[in-house]
């Protein structure tokens, strides 16, 4: 039996890492305890405990497990379980990894099961669910976040294994099979067992040997990737294109994916940039496309053309800030009917192409003020637009 089979938690108490979740009063916890649980979907990093949380919860509420996979799921199998406990006192459990495969087909399947209980179901995902979900779906049940395990955990349970295994592993062999699994307990176990079977001794070179690169993260005791990824952003946001690529670089030589690079710099070009060279989300989405088709070691061209583009160019905040904005009156309780001449039947509405191309009207019940130009870049031009527009 693997390691990681076999020092696989059974219960909520071995789970390492998610007390936000699983402590004693937590909300989850709570509900798994009271027998509580509706339909739920868990989402987060590979090797954080989502397939063993849905295993341990059907354990604690003593149900029926059933274990499948969205990529290989068929229809007739979930309608085969749904029949074969239709009347039956205890309800299955069934568990659908990567949940946000499922085709809208699938999901509609599952529907009228979730609303009547016929079994309780949970999904994982490395992806958050909301996102490929359906609204039924989602009102049907409740999303949870797993975080990535913190250090401190893993080194726990990496201490306990070496002990109870009897395994020979200097203090730096421990650091770097800790810190190269980037929160992935699955991960740094299987490292520790190829590593195991090529001597007594677990050692430093073993391990690089075996994996010359962190996992995702690519990062050191001293830095994690996410204070990488936050330099590179913070670099780019404020021009610095040398710090910029150096970032980069580090992430690229520490194993961070390719995409997870480029889905950074792509909220970057909105986020900082924006209008202010409407450009830069056009080379951000054309190279998280590609880093998807190529990989490593190519995509390292692409990211590095991506980092020096944006560090370049103009920054502006101004559409971030608008639509924060709108959201934080909607939320203080800012809604307002729409003006008739604007619905769907448009009574009363004046056509803008009957007259030039523009003609004053209301378009809000009451005058709102969100978005402010920052006059950097093509966000001028876009004001000068804007102005001639309406001096037509």
């Amino acid at each position: 039996m693997s390691l990681a089979l076999k020092y696989r938690p059974k219960t909520l108490d071995d789970i390492l890492g998610q007390e936000h979740l699983l402590a004693k009063g937590a909300v989850l916890r709570t509900l798994i305890e009271k027998d509580a649980l509706m339909h739920s979907f868990f989402y987060g990093t590979p090797g954080c405990g989502k397939t063993t949380l849905a295993r341990v919860i059907a354990n604690a509420l003593k149900r029926p497990f059933f274990e499948l996979n969205a990529t290989t799921l068929k229809v007739e199998d979930l309608r085969k379980i749904f029949k074969e406990y239709a009347n039956a006192l205890e309800k299955p459990l069934i568990f659908i990894d990567e949940v946000h495969r499922l085709s809208k087909n699938q999901q509609e399947v599952l529907l009228p099961f979730m609303e009547n209980h016929t079994a309780l179901i949970i999904g994982a995902s490395t992806q958050n669910p909301y996102y490929s979900l359906t609204s039924a779906m989602r009102s049907r049940s409740h999303l949870f976040e797993l975080k990535q395990i913190h250090d401190d955990a893993l080194r726990k349970l990496l201490e306990g294994i070496v002990e109870k295994e009897v395994i020979h592993m200097p203090q730096e062999a421990k650091n770097f099979i800790i810190s190269s699994s980037s929160g992935d307990a699955r991960a740094m176990l299987n490292l520790l067992e190829s590593a195991k079977a090529l001597g007594d001794t677990v050692n430093l070179k073993q391990l690089k040997s075996i994996r010359p690169h962190a996992l995702q993260a690519g990062s050191s005791e001293e830095d994690s990737h996410y204070d990488l990824a936050s330099a590179m952003i913070k670099s780019i946001r404020g021009s610095d294109v040398d710090a910029s690529i150096y970032y980069l670089a580090r992430l690229v030589n520490g194993g961070e994916p390719a995409e997870f690079i480029a889905r950074r710099l792509a909220i970057l070009a909105s986020e900082d940039i924006g209008n202010a060279n409407p450009h830069a989300l056009n080379l951000a989405s054309s190279t998280l496309n590609i880093v998807k088709m190529i990989g490593y070691p190519e995509a390292r061209i692409s990211l590095s053309q991506l980092v020096i583009y944006l560090a370049s160019s103009p920054k502006s905040n101004s559409a971030y800030m608008a639509i924060n904005n709108a959201l934080s009156a909607i939320q203080a309780g800012e809604i307002h009917s729409i003006p008739n001449n604007i619905k769907q039947d448009h009574k009363g509405y004046l056509y803008p192409h009957n007259h030039g191309g523009w003609i004053k009207q209301h378009y809000l019940t009451k005058e709102m003020k969100f978005y402010e130009s920052s006059k950097m870049g093509f966000e001028k031009t876009l004001d000068e637009w804007l102005g001639k527009i309406k001096s037509i």
